[in-house]
């Protein structure tokens, strides 16, 4: 399994709109950030799915300043199903 194909598989998560937010987000703005920026959403990858979900709702703030970029990143390029 190649690395891209791997973090799609990570980006399948226990919530479905973590699923949709994240996939979203590898077909749209992921082969825009930068190798950093790619190692950091790897990263980001690892939090608890609830955890994930209060950054993308702004319910919470990630701590580092790398994460948070990153999270950023994914609530401007997603598209919140209604």
């Amino acid at each position: 399994m190649n690395a891209r194909n791997r973090l799609q598989w990570q980006c399948r998560r226990g919530m479905l709109e973590l699923d949709w937010l994240l996939q979203d987000f590898m077909q749209q703005g992921f082969d825009q950030l930068s190798d950093a920026e790619q190692a950091t959403f790897e990263r980001l990858l690892t939090y608890p799915d609830q955890t994930l979900w209060d950054y993308f709702m702004g319910q919470a703030v990630p701590i580092d300043p790398a994460i948070a970029h990153v999270v950023q990143q994914i609530r401007h390029t997603a598209v919140y199903p209604h």
